[in-house]
């Protein structure tokens, strides 16, 4: 993924070469490490990112036995269709569930099995009848976004894909130097790629070049949008720009655990505005003589328990999960939003949903026992940042605009993919024969001149921690290894 220019021809280095020289040498090669580090991840995050992007129509198509029913005059209440799947797996745990979001659509129930599987239940709100499961973490989507965000390795592959997109950052900057031409401003080889040229440099340079300079806003945004969710630049930005003021949360029992944590569970579950949001606990009341059992399952939330609400009348809790689902659609959760149940006696019912427009987005916690809303944020409590990131993230998922969007980021990552096919093509004829494992681009004089590089290491080792500790070592490297000792000139050369 290197947009090097077509005059950008190693020559070897003499100490009379000018200063602009030395700079673009410089640059191509960074530029070239750069890519050599970046373009495995850059073809990993195109062809899984484009899959998911289109997880719309994959699921209509896919499940669509699972998803549609035939829509009928009465629909069972939501307590009821949680009991279906139960009922059918009677020794799993209830951990979400998913209303209908149209007349003809199934609900769905996630569930925790024995032995650790995440499915969903789909369930005929009408009939009353299991539809079918889905496995969440083995089907094509759910495999596609977790290597899209963590190659399956978990953290450490969360840190390698920030790594790889910090540099690609500085890849996209030193590509857009590279493209600039450097004499004569030509039309061809500049914005009209020579596809036609016999010359194959040109062809695959010019096949390189110019997509990449019409695609570095798309790729440049594509990054910017997905760090956010990273693991480590990520969650130090969300503890500065995702906090919300303390007093939203007077009079709300807190417990020591973050909004955040519901994303851990597997698929993301609430916004990354709502991530650092405190979760508040469910407080038990009193409880009179139960008429009924309670369940054996902590996790069900509709137990038939006794219990006084706030004017001190008994009240059934089997009948609470109906009213925290009637509560989140009259609080404005829009079609689409899921609950997630409580993790203990002291959890909550937690409303949320990722709709197309972010503006809908709203995040509710609710009492288990009394059904209470307990602390509600929406778009109007976003902060600026918040907004321009959930807004980037909508945008980034091909939500926002529709189809439109969809296609506009599937040219991005089109491109991303073709910049890196292209760029491994280019570094593979210009290697010379008999030079070292990499054929890196001559290395300029070495030069007692350290303000440019400590400059720039400076920046990004602000703004990017990761890239800036690694672009440390990559100055070390190549300023104290590879510009003194010949063995390692050759090796690398």
């Amino acid at each position: 993924m290197t947009l090097i220019h077509s005059e950008a021809v190693a020559s070897s280095p003499v100490k009379s070469e000018p200063p602009g020289n030395r700079f673009y040498r410089t640059v191509w090669r960074w530029h070239f490490y750069a890519g050599l580090f970046v373009v495995p991840f850059m073809l990993i995050l195109g062809a899984t990112g484009i899959i998911y992007l289109f997880k719309p129509q994959l699921d209509t198509v896919m499940y669509h036995n699972l998803m549609f029913v035939q829509p009928s005059t009465t629909m069972l209440s939501y307590t009821e269709q949680v009991q279906t799947a139960r009922e059918a797996y009677p020794q799993a745990t209830v951990t979400k569930f998913t209303p209908n979001l149209a007349d003809n659509r199934s609900a769905e129930v996630g569930i925790a099995t024995a032995e650790g599987k995440e499915l969903a239940v789909f369930v005929d709100p009408y009939a009353g009848k299991v539809l079918g499961v889905r496995d969440e973490e083995k089907n094509l989507q759910a495999i596609a976004r977790k290597i899209h965000g963590n190659l399956l390795i978990g953290d450490w592959g969360d840190y390698l894909i920030e790594l790889a997109a910090c540099w690609a950052l500085v890849l996209l900057v030193s590509g857009l130097y590279l493209w600039l031409p450097r004499k004569n401003i030509s039309l061809m080889g500049t914005l009209v790629p020579r596809l036609w040229s016999k010359n194959k440099r040109i062809f695959w340079r010019d096949l390189h070049a110019v997509p990449g300079f019409y695609g570095v806003l798309l790729i440049g945004f594509l990054i910017l949008t997905g760090l956010p969710w990273t693991g480590f630049w990520g969650d130090t930005f969300a503890q500065v720009w995702g906090r919300f003021p303390d007093k939203m949360w007077d009079n709300v029992p807190q417990s020591t655990l973050a909004t955040g944590t519901l994303n851990e569970r597997g698929a993301l579950f609430v916004p990354w505005a709502a991530e650092s949001m405190p979760m508040p606990v469910s407080i038990a009341m009193p409880t009179a003589a139960p008429s009924f059992e309670r369940s054996t399952s902590k996790n069900d939330g509709y137990s038939a328990t006794l219990v006084a609400d706030d004017s001190g009348s008994l009240k059934d809790v089997s009948t609470v999960f109906d009213d925290v689902v009637a509560l989140a659609i009259r609080e404005g959760a829009p079609p689409g939003f899921s609950i997630a149940f409580p993790a203990d006696e002291t959890g909550v019912y937690t409303a949320s949903a990722f709709p197309n427009d972010p503006k809908q987005e709203v995040t509710m916690h609710m009492d288990q026992y009394s059904g209470q809303l307990l602390a509600s944020v929406g778009w109007k409590d976003y902060g600026w940042v918040a907004r321009a990131v959930e807004m980037g993230v909508s945008i980034h998922m091909g939500k926002y605009f529709g189809l439109p969007n969809q296609l506009l980021m599937l040219f991005a990552a089109l491109v991303t993919i073709l910049l890196s096919v292209t760029g491994t093509v280019m570094w593979w004829q210009r290697r010379p024969q008999g030079s070292g494992i990499l054929g890196a681009p001559a290395m300029p004089p070495y030069v007692q001149n350290w303000k440019v590089p400590l400059i720039i290491v400076a920046v990004l080792g602000f703004i990017f921690p990761l890239v800036g500790l690694s672009l440390i070592g990559v100055l070390l490297l190549d300023y104290f290894l590879l510009s003194r000792f010949a063995f390692f000139r050759r090796l690398f050369g």
